[in-house]
């Protein structure tokens, strides 16, 4: 399975293609749209939509895994996280793929098994379970990659649970 992770925002949105099942994942592809601080607003909106579209084009992704919006105490920055994530799920809609949406706090668990986990370890974890593959980049990208992680953590559960139910192995989840 392709998941293709996102942590959305208007000065950097993160982004990691995730390939494989829980236990064997692997990063095939991680990075940010960044947009310029100068620009007008709607000139950056515009950009992360371009940008989302260039790395869904021509990938075979099976689902794409958002972050949902925490609440900020800093207003202004909520309303452009919100305002960045309206146009990347547009992106992603536009290209007709599944979206699965998942809190802060559920990629935490997920990654390290603790909803409150600092960022450092998170980005050790997600590290490891990416097979020792080094990300480069600011934190959008690790959380972009923990995103990912998170879905085939949450795909593989569903599978088992499945699988349980009816008995049988290999059910799609």
């Amino acid at each position: 399975m392709l998941v293709l992770g996102l942590d959305p925002g208007l000065a950097l949105t993160g982004y990691a293609l995730v390939e494989g099942r829980p236990g064997s994942l692997r990063l095939l592809r991680a990075g940010v749209v960044a947009t310029r601080a100068d620009d007008p607003e709607t000139a950056r909106l515009c950009q992360v939509v371009l940008g989302v579209r260039a790395v869904v084009a021509g990938a075979p992704i099976d689902t794409v895994a958002v972050e949902r919006l925490y609440f900020s105490r800093n207003v202004r920055t909520a309303i452009q996280v919100a305002q960045a994530r309206g146009v990347v799920l547009y992106a992603v809609a536009e290209a007709g793929l599944p979206v699965a949406e998942y809190t802060p706090s559920e990629v935490k668990r997920s990654v390290t098994g603790n909803g409150s986990a600092p960022k450092a370890q998170v980005a050790r974890m997600v590290v490891t379970l990416l097979g020792g593959t080094p990300i480069v980049g600011p934190d959008d990208v690790t959380d972009a990659c923990a995103v990912a992680v998170c879905h085939h953590h949450a795909a593989g559960l569903r599978l088992a649970v499945r699988e349980a139910r009816l008995g049988v192995p290999g059910v799609p989840a």
